[in-house]
């Protein structure tokens, strides 16, 4: 037989592999919740706009049983799933490539809250609930699920714990990790795990929620989601500081956390150029200090308050803190909210940084994290070392510093063309970043996970036994690679 032939033959089996396939589910799920034609950009397109791929189809279960369904028809046909939920993770890992030959596995209408337990403090959420769904649910019943990010109003629990999200109140309640007491998945095979009872002690053996948690969908498909809640604090109250350098931010949250305890459930730190793109895209959201301390001093914090005191105690607390931050030379100006209207806008400011950096142009991301320890000798020698190899570079240095994760990213200078920046510098910019993070202990990803886009980097930064393992892991829950492959790990 001929090559062309035998290459047009293959060809005709796959699409009639396909069409088979498609068939099967829909009937599985519904032929509306199929989706094959028509504009699939908001599932085949990253939300960074640095991905467009194809979808052989959008698979939408309604429960957990169609989703073992969609996973085991598409292992039988040798089709690979990339399960996604809000679609606004940062490193490619929820959208498909360009063959056309992927199933994404849409999770958005599972978005049912089964159970709150106000007694055991926790909620049973399925997957594609949205993030802030989830926080309005747990207020209602007088409780708080503290995950909180930008992204809140449009990522969903699922995806959270995919990539273990973190967000601005790891330093008190943990990671999404943390937050989690128990898993309902489907398994590369399609076969359903589930273990939602919301224990807070159960050692019976190897924990596979943990090993879910952070795989990135590569291991499993979560569906649904036992969470921990907390009591509403009383009083929660927020300040904005501006600090002269990030050793004084870093001596800052020292002081924070000595004065103000457990209670500390935020600290943010942000850059001025990063604080000027809000200012600049967005000016319906007035920069505290600004213009003023906060334009004339590099950084600024803004700190959240969570106390069970009365607002009056609190608040006593709070100002007593900003006194002895003035009195050690820490702080050049500072607001303390005045209501919860004030608060919100503080908050809001910080949260408006990657939007306006988006409206900014392209950029360079980085999620960081460092020894808090290193963060202010790291912003030192890597800021210098950028300016020195790439003059004119801007860099959008914000995070959560109260647990040494840092957004440090590069902007283009002034006036360049961002995407030309972005395809010629983008390897050096972030070999300089790295090598830095590696060389003070730190991590290339905080909160954002591997995707694609880091997947290449990890080899030159994870201990080579520790890939080893994790392939490992892989090849023994997904040997036919059905569960997005080329995420994490490289080819197995």
């Amino acid at each position: 037989m001929q090559p062309h032939n035998a290459q047009k033959n293959w060809e005709m089996n796959l699409v009639a592999e396909h069409s088979q396939l498609l068939t099967l589910l829909a009937r599985a799920i519904g032929e509306p919740n199929l989706l094959q034609t028509g504009d699939l950009s908001a599932y085949e397109r990253d939300w960074r706009g640095r991905s467009h791929g194809k979808a052989l189809a959008v698979a939408k279960p309604a429960h957990t049983g169609e989703v073992g369904a969609v996973v085991r028809l598409c292992a039988q046909h040798g089709v690979s799933i990339v399960p996604q939920g809000g679609n606004t993770g940062l490193v490619v890992g929820s959208t498909p490539d360009e063959t056309g030959q992927q199933v994404v596995l849409s999770l958005q209408r599972m978005r049912q809250i089964r159970a709150i337990d106000t007694a055991n403090k926790s909620i049973t959420v399925e997957a594609g609930c949205v993030l802030q769904a989830v926080q309005e649910a747990a207020a209602a019943q007088g409780l708080l699920f503290p995950l909180s990010l930008a992204a809140e109003g449009s990522c969903t629990i699922g995806g959270n714990l995919a990539t273990n999200a973190g967000g601005t109140q790891v330093l008190r309640y943990g990671t999404a990790r943390e937050l989690c007491l128990g898993l309902e998945f489907v398994t590369p095979q399609g076969e359903v795990i589930s273990a939602l009872s919301g224990l807070r002690k159960d050692n019976t053996g190897y924990d596979l929620r943990h090993l879910l948690i952070g795989s990135e969908g590569t291991l499993g498909i979560i569906t649904a989601a036992t969470l921990k809640l907390w009591p509403m604090p009383k009083t929660q109250l927020k300040a904005w500081v501006a600090v002269p350098s990030v050793p004084a931010a870093v001596a800052l949250l020292g002081l924070a956390q000595q004065q103000l305890g457990d209670g500390l459930t935020g600290f943010e730190l942000m850059g001025k150029f990063a604080l000027s793109l809000v200012a600049k895209h967005m000016p319906q959201h007035r920069v505290p200090l600004w213009p003023g301390a906060s334009q004339d001093n590099p950084y600024s914090v803004v700190l959240a308050f969570d106390t069970e005191a009365p607002d009056a105690t609190a608040t006593e607390r709070l100002e007593a803190f900003m006194a002895s931050a003035f009195e050690a030379e820490l702080v050049a100006d500072g607001v303390i909210a005045q209501n919860l209207a004030q608060a919100k806008a503080l908050w809001h400011v910080r949260e408006s940084i990657p939007l306006a950096q988006v409206q900014e142009g392209l950029n360079i991301k980085h999620d960081i994290s460092l020894p808090v320890s290193r963060i202010a000798e790291f912003c030192d020698q890597t800021g210098a070392l950028l300016a020195q190899e790439l003059p004119g570079i801007r860099l959008v240095n914000f995070g959560h510093v109260g647990d040494g994760n840092l957004h440090y990213n590069v902007q283009c200078p002034e006036g360049g063309d961002d995407k030309a920046f972005l395809q010629t510098q983008e390897a050096k910019v972030n070999h300089i970043v790295y090598q830095a993070v590696h060389a003070y202990g730190g991590s290339i990803s905080a909160e954002h996970g591997i995707g694609s886009l880091k997947r290449d980097e990890l080899p030159h930064y994870k201990s080579p036994t520790a890939l080893e393992m994790m392939r490992a892991i892989k090849q023994a829950l997904d040997p036919k690679n059905t569960l997005n492959p080329g995420r994490v790990l490289g080819d197995l």
